[in-house]
This record gives C-alpha cells, structure tokens and sequence, in this order.
C-alpha cells in the first residue's frame, strides 16, 4: 500500500512505502526513516513533529522537559464557526501537545542547550499566549544557567482567535531575546516550512544564527496576500530559503542530516575555549624593517596579486577546526567577496573575516576580484558584533585591491559602510588581529583592518591606493605604474619601518603560493601568539592599546 505521508502521533510507525508529497516518488518507508523523512527522490524535507525534531537534534537520552506556567486558553471566548475551546481541545486531541511548541533542556554535541521547537501540526503553529510563554521560559531558563538557546520555528503567524494579546508575543520573546544578547548567550534558529507573520517578525529573526532546511518558506506575509496586493506573479523559490540566502537574510541553507554537527560546531565555537600554549619558535615574526631584504617595489606588487596565494578559505581550511561560515548581512544581501563565520584555531574560539579573491577566473568573477560591496562590510559588522557579543576574538584576513567602486555600491552606502566598520572596530572589546595576505588595497583594506595587532606576509602590500590608480592620477600615464609602487612605500618592509604594520611574518622560500601549507602554518602561528598576549589585557586597557596605537599615526615621524 502507498500512502501520502503526514506524520502524527496517530500513525508512529512508517508505513511499508511511502510517497512524496513534493515529487510523488516512492520510497522504502524504511530507507525514508534512515533519511530523516527527506524524499531520497527530490531531497524534499517532509514536516517533522516536535518530538520526532527533538529525537533527531537532540543527544540520546539528554533532552528533559522545562516546566511552563500555565497560561488563559481563551481570553477572548472567541468563536468563529466553532468556539476557540473546542478547536484547542480537537488539537490537544490530535497532537497529544499541550501547546504549539514544547520547550526542553538538553544537550547536542555534548554541548547544554535549551530548545524551544514549534509543531506545525497544533492549529499551523499560530503563536499565542501559550507559545509565547515557551518561549520567554525557555530564554529566561537559558539566562539563568547561561545555556545557548535554540529555537525551531514552523507558524503561519500570530493567532488570530487570542487578538491583541497574540500580537504582544511579538515583543514579549523579543525582549526576552535582547537580554540574552546583553547577557553573551549563543542563539540559533532553525527555520522549517513554513515560519510567516508573527513569528519570523520577531524571535525567527533575532537569533545571533539563522539556518534553514532546504525549501523552507520565510516571509512576514505570504505569498497568496503579496499577489493579491501588488497584482504581480512571483519569482520562483520566492520566501524559500535558497533565495533568503541569496537576499542575505540567513546564515545557511542546512540539509537535516548534517544539521547536529554544524550545531556542535557552533556551540563549540561559542563556549569558553582551552588554548593550546605556543612553542617558543614557532611564531618567527620580523619585527625589525633592516632584517628584511630589500625588494623592487613592483616586483613584491606582483607576487601579492599572484593566483595562487592562499587565500582566505585556503587558511580557515589549513588553520580552523570546526568552522561554519555565517552569511548575510541580515538586510540587503549577501557579498561572496567577504567570508567569515565561528571556528577554533588551536582550541580557542574566533571569528574570523577575510577578503576572497579564487584561484580561477571563474571564482575570481563569483567573488568580484575580492573587491567588497556595502552588504559584504555590513555582514563583516555583523560578525564582529557576534564575537563581541560571544566574548570571542576576532581575526582578519585582508587581500583586496579595494572596495568596488561601481553604481550600485555607491548607490547602497559603500562609504557609509567603510565608515561604520572603522568606528566598530576601533572600539570592539575583544582583541582584533589582522593579517594582509596579499594586497591591502585602501579603505577596502582598513575596514577589515582596525586592530590591536597588524601583520603582514614579507610578499604583502599596503597602500592608500593601486600602484595603477596613482600612476594614471598623478602621472597622467598608467605604465608608470612601477615607478608610482616605489614611491607609495607600499611594501611590507616599509610599513614596517613606519609602524602601520607591527611584524611581518616570512614567507617560505619561492613565496606563499608555492607553498600554501607552509606560509599557513606561520601565519597561524604569528596569529595564535598574538591572540594570547591579546586576550590577557582588560578590555579597558585593550581599548586604550589600540587606541593610543592609532592616536600616534602622523604624530611621529
């Protein structure tokens, strides 16, 4: 017998063969269990219970239930064409929940957490007073034990039949999410189909990390109603999270069964970290210009920009364990020529950031030459204000020829968002360490460089502008190019020997693109050193470093 396959408590065993309620393929009810209930088809991701998320995200045998008060079932007495009772007992009855979610303790990864997961099945997850309540516990209870929260959303908004008082559900979880953020606590949601209206209006949203299974609808009003209002077809995937992604609203799009270990991963990232201790050679930094060699000016341009230095995703794949890129900048998009998310270097928990170039021409285009746009600058915000809201240091990686100068990054604020970054960083209260990689091209550069500590590889160049762009200003003649590096000092040596770079890390012989693995070991050297002495300072006293650090730029000659 083949069925259509909805879950509920009233069917627990998986029949014999079952069909997808996306594609209409059939599968072996058993093979659809082994994956999760995902179509092996069309991978589409069939709705799950709360119970059986639960059983799926959670450690065996860790999850126990939080107590929540009880909450008015009816303020209102509301009756539409039955009384709002007799609809919350008939789903009580069909889903053996009490409410929309179910709120627990437990553990994944071996990592406490508190969890707040929503059931679509109880009258479409609508949020009311008594999800609302779960909620609130649930991040009063991850408050008090300073527990990351994670929250699964599936709601087709607010609940009609509680009025205004499901309208203020919308605030009430989000203040008790905003005290989580003063408090340093970790919060992820993972969006499911769908989450609208009330929901993804508030808590969905306000989570330090958004994820969402693949196909996941978002929006605040759905798509039948946008229609209706501007009179216009959609696009296609409209709300689904691929395009959430694309339009930078998310973090990522998870596949259901790597969702535990990306969590893992997280909340490792987030948790106090054991640091390893560095060996006394292991972080050979110059940090004397007249121990370096002297190079034509030209020349070092050349090996900066060369195709195959390591670039940023080449060191976090070299130097990270557990690292989970973090997309979006939460309002306008999403800039591929900026990476960054959470990862451990060495057991201690970073964020790292950097500009990304590629080694081909066709990831070279997909990632605009490393050249940032106004939502690249904002996500790297974004990120930073995670690490200081984490406690958890912050590394840069800078090799960019500048931000992109083109319509529409003028058109979206680029100078704003420069600006915004370089004020950001001068005051973030974590320790900051930047690297240049490659080319550290203008404010494009310095808005990922603002730092306790700067480095440089000895190939690296520094500069207020391109050996090209100056050559074609000042000398009316872009050939005049090498002559126009000479006299910029752009260098490593020479920032060096004017203090706007502290150290310099050597490259091996033949330079970091023959051999990657080699120059990444000691830049992650150079860089863990730092970060230790860093992460000893106050923040006050680390604020005042850097501070004075940029105070005295002009000052000395």
């Amino acid at each position: 017998m083949t069925i259509a396959v909805e879950r509920t408590l009233e069917t627990p065993k998986t029949p014999e063969w079952v069909r997808c309620l996306h594609c209409g393929e059939i599968a072996f009810g058993k093979r659809y269990e082994r994956l999760l209930q995902v179509c092996p088809g069309c991978g589409f991701h069939h709705r799950l219970s709360a119970q059986e998320r639960l059983e799926q995200m959670m450690d065996p045998g860790s999850v126990a239930t939080v107590e929540v008060p009880a909450v008015s079932d009816d303020p209102l007495r509301f009756t539409d064409t039955m009384p709002y009772r007799e609809r919350l007992a008939a789903a009580r009855e069909r889903t053996g929940l009490d409410a929309a979610a179910i709120c627990v303790r437990g553990a994944i990864g071996g990592h406490p957490v508190v969890a707040v997961v929503m059931d679509f099945r109880f009258m479409g997850g609508s949020l009311g007073v008594a999800v609302g309540e779960r909620i609130v516990v649930a991040a009063e209870t991850a408050l008090r034990t300073r527990t990351p929260l994670i929250i699964v959303t599936a709601s087709g908004g607010a609940r009609m039949q509680e009025g205004t008082l499901a309208l203020m559900q919308m605030a009430r979880t989000s203040q008790a999410l905003a005290a989580l953020d003063e408090a340093g606590i970790l919060t992820v949601t993972l969006v499911t189909d769908p989450t609208y209206g009330g929901v993804a209006a508030s808590f969905a949203s306000l989570t330090d990390v958004v994820l969402a299974e693949p196909g996941a609808r978002m929006g605040f009003a759905g798509p039948r109603v946008i229609e209706q209002t501007i009179h216009r077809q959609l696009p296609d995937g409209f709300q689904t999270a691929e395009f959430l992604l694309g339009q930078g609203l998310i973090d990522g799009v998870q596949p259901r069964a790597t969702l535990r270990p990306v969590l893992a991963d997280l909340l490792a990232a987030a948790a106090p970290g054991t640091p390893q201790s560095a060996s006394p050679g292991e972080a050979a930094v110059v940090h004397r210009a007249d121990e370096l060699p002297e190079r034509a000016a030209w020349e070092v341009v050349q090996l900066a920009r060369h195709i195959g230095r390591p670039t940023t995703l080449d060191y976090i794949g070299y130097l990270l364990e557990g690292f989970r890129e973090l997309r979006g900048d939460r309002s306008s998009g999403d800039c591929r020529s900026i990476v960054g998310g959470l990862g451990r270097l060495r057991g201690l928990p970073v964020v790292l950031i950097g500009h990304q170039k590629g080694h081909d021409t066709n990831e070279l285009v997909a990632r605009n030459f490393g050249m940032p746009n106004p939502a690249g600058f904002r996500k790297a915000a974004r990120l930073m204000r995670l690490a200081a809201k984490l406690g958890i240091p912050v590394v840069t990686l800078v090799d960019t020829p500048g931000a992109y100068p083109g319509l529409e990054a003028e058109m979206h604020g680029q100078a704003v968002a420069i600006a915004e970054n370089l004020r950001l960083m001068s005051r973030l209260p974590v320790p900051v360490v930047t690297v240049i990689t490659g080319e550290g091209g203008s404010g494009g550069a310095l808005a990922l460089a603002v730092a306790d500590q700067v480095l440089a590889l000895s190939n690296a160049v520094y500069s207020v502008i391109s050996p090209e762009g100056c050559a074609a200003i000042l000398w009316r003649d872009a050939t005049a190019a090498p002559r126009a590096a000479e006299a910029l000092r752009l260098q490593a040596r020479e920032q060096l020997a004017s203090g706007v770079i502290d150290a310099v890390v050597p490259e091996p012989e033949g330079g970091a693109h023959a051999q990657p693995a080699e120059t990444a070991a000691r830049v992650g050297g150079a860089v863990y050193a730092a970060l230790l002495r860093l992460r000893e300072l106050p923040p006050d006293e680390l604020l005042a470093e850097r501070g004075a650090r940029y105070r005295r730029f002009g000052a000395e000659v």
